[in-house]
């Protein structure tokens, strides 16, 4: 057979000497490649650093590294200049000294459970509290000897008869996880200091903005960063923060030794977000209070629960203690209405997708039954029965960034071919 003087030669096995001096070649000059780009380039947003190794220029440099002042950086794990500029953009927005990310909310909420309590310790966990975070303490922390108890928030005398001399974390949630009521937070803070015991706050709802926990006198603040300072319902992220240096001390210890990180696309995404947050909260501020006073007024819906609105559970201290309201609230239908009807009502939305998380561009709707979703509260002596929203079928509605009179009319349609 004639050879092909077209066919592809194979590559040479050996590295050819090199051409001239300095040569290097292709597979190392590609890992090492000298050029640096020049300085002096700006933009808006911050570069996304991907980074797991860092360099260090020698290594009395790697041996003297700083990181949990945030000066300096050791590993990717650890931070980079973007992850540790989000962090000081967020503890500023929401007055805190110091500010953690975690790979999501929940992981945020786990994180300031573990580094805070150990074993013997009791936990105080409101009975409308988000469901997944309760269920951490009550299944994990459990094993590790650390008891969580259930209180009503809607009763903060009732909360005084539960702290005793182990009880050493309360969390508040204001408004509650789904059923919306707002609790009396000074009060509650009043009666957890008085007993030397620390205060944690989810204050997702309030996106930093609407609430300033710490001005409350409350030791530490959470937030899930995937909601509305994403804004794109994109990207998982939480934050965990605090005024109180030794408080953040025990957190970096616990967020080092789990091995928490957040990914630098994550970060980038969350930066370009936070850019607008202001302008967003305050369109899905406006466009939910105009939807909820319209719900108000149809005779399929026995109650709205939204805290800017009168009537609603704790409206009186939102006026107090809140600036704003996030565009997510639940409603409650006639007793008569059965359940199957609400489910048939929550599908015949188009414009509501059906799906959890929310503060992003898409408005949302999802049916609870409260009764498998909240918790019981510990019975107190003296107390009345439960929070205001007794348990029973509820829709929570996410508010998005469409015009509010086509949700409206989206909801219209969806009550007359239903209920």
């Amino acid at each position: 057979m004639a050879k092909d003087e077209h066919a592809p030669r194979l590559e040479q096995t050996s590295t050819p000497a090199p051409a001239e001096p300095g040569w290097r070649a292709p597979q190392t000059l590609l890992q090492h490649h000298p050029y640096t780009p020049p300085g002096g380039f700006a933009s808006a947003q911050l570069p996304t650093y991907r980074a797991s190794t860092v360099l260090f220029d020698n290594v009395q440099q790697l041996r003297s590294r700083r990181w949990r002042d945030k000066s300096g950086y050791t590993y990717g794990l650890h931070g980079t200049p973007a992850s540790f500029a989000l962090e000081r953009r967020l503890a500023d927005l929401e007055g805190a000294r110091h500010a953690l990310l975690c790979p999501s909310g929940l992981s945020a909420i786990a994180l300031l459970d573990l580094a805070l309590l150990r074993q013997g310790d009791e936990l105080l966990v409101p009975c409308n509290a988000y469901a997944p975070g309760r269920d951490f303490a009550q299944a994990m922390l459990s094993r590790l000897g650390i008891r969580t108890r259930i209180y009503d928030p809607l009763q903060p005398a009732a909360v005084s008869a539960l702290i005793g001399e182990h009880t050493r974390l309360m969390w508040l949630e204001s408004p509650g996880s789904v059923s919306m009521e707002v609790p009396d937070l000074r009060e509650l803070v009043a009666r957890a200091r008085a007993a030397g015991v620390l205060t944690a706050i989810d204050n997702t709802w309030s996106a930093g903005l609407a609430l300033q926990p710490f001005e409350l006198g409350i030791d530490l603040s959470m937030q899930a960063l995937t909601k509305y300072q994403s804004g794109g319902a994109d990207v998982l992220m939480g934050a965990v923060l605090t005024r109180d240096d030794a408080l953040h001390e025990a957190l970096l210890d616990a967020h080092m030794r789990l091995g928490l990180g957040v990914g630098g696309d994550d970060v980038a995404l969350v930066l370009r977000g936070l850019s607008s947050l202001p302008l967003r909260y305050a369109a899905h501020d406006a466009s939910a209070r105009e939807v909820a006073r319209w719900l108000q007024q149809r005779p399929e819906v026995a109650r709205v629960v939204h805290p800017a609105l009168p009537g609603s559970p704790g409206h009186e201290f939102w006026k107090r203690d809140f600036r704003g309201a996030a565009g997510l609230f639940s409603i409650v239908f006639r007793d008569d209405i059965p359940p199957p009807r609400i489910d048939a009502f929550v599908d015949a939305l188009s414009l509501f997708g059906i799906g959890y998380s929310w503060g992003g561009p898409q408005s949302l709707a999802v049916p609870y039954d409260l009764g498998s979703t909240r918790a019981t509260p510990e019975p107190v002596a003296g107390s009345d029965a439960g929070p205001a929203a007794a348990p029973g079928y509820i829709v929570r509605l996410n508010i998005g960034l469409e015009r509010p009179e086509d949700l409206i009319a989206d909801l219209q349609q969806a009550l007359r071919a239903c209920l």
